[in-house]
């Protein structure tokens, strides 16, 4: 296993680097995505093998990002996210092959965020990891903290990252939470998928692309797990609604 640690080490210790972990056995493209991550501002890094890659993420330091490959020795990026999805709510970065449908939606049905395939632009990889920090970043939005949201049932706090059906609470990755965050924004209206893509993904929706399904489909699966009562309302060709439960 090579690992390797890349950051900025002559920045003043206040500031956060957000940090990621990069779980990839190519080590020519974790150098080189090391070393450019790192020019960019983020803390990075590496494990060369699923195995170790899950023992850095559960047990290791914490990590904002993990940009988990698929094809792996010892242990496969499924496998990692599922056992890491036991335990940890990191938002998780796939990195997949082109053009294999197949990766993606497990890897969305896994509880992946979003998925990049290979090859990949750095720019759009950066692009995504952006738009990641800004979906955790919810927090605050200049300088107010957003109120809390009360809906059929449904209860959800940006500035404690808490959502919750009655008064039990569910753990949702990052994606899931912005995407029952704007739908509740929108109670009784009805939200694209257009829409969907560009907030919570930051990026344009794409021709059979069925990410956002994938997420809704997870994100209704949690709750129903607590509550029967349907919630989400799907449009059929448009996107989906919020029952207000009135």
């Amino acid at each position: 296993m090579n690992q390797a640690v890349v950051g900025f080490k002559n920045m003043s210790s206040e500031f956060h680097l957000q940090s990621i972990l990069i779980i990839d056995d190519d080590n020519e493209l974790t150098d080189m995505l090391a070393t450019y991550l790192s020019s960019m501002g983020y803390q990075i890094q590496v494990s060369n093998d699923g195995q170790a890659g899950l023992a850095e993420a559960t047990a290791g330091g914490h990590y904002d990002l993990i940009l988990l490959d698929v094809m792996m020795p010892k242990m496969d990026g499924f496998d990692v996210l599922k056992k890491l999805r036991v335990s940890h709510a990191t938002p998780v970065l796939m990195l997949t092959a082109r053009g294999d449908d197949y990766d993606r939606i497990l890897g969305l049905e896994l509880g992946a965020d979003d998925y990049l395939p290979k090859p990949f632009n750095h720019r759009e990889l950066v692009a995504r990891i952006k738009a990641i920090f800004r979906r955790l970043s919810l927090t605050h939005s200049g300088g107010t903290i957003e109120q809390d949201l009360i809906v059929n049932e449904l209860f959800l706090s940006s500035s404690s990252q808490v959502a919750k059906v009655g008064e039990v609470e569910m753990t949702l990755t990052s994606t899931e939470f912005s995407i029952l965050r704007l739908l509740m924004l929108n109670t009784g209206s009805r939200v694209t998928k257009e829409e969907i893509s560009l907030k919570v993904l930051g990026k344009p929706l794409q021709a059979f692309d069925r990410s956002i399904d994938m997420h809704v489909s997870n994100l209704r699966k949690k709750i129903a797990a607590i509550s029967n009562i349907e919630k989400i309302k799907t449009i059929r060709g448009v996107g989906y609604m919020l029952l207000s439960g009135q």
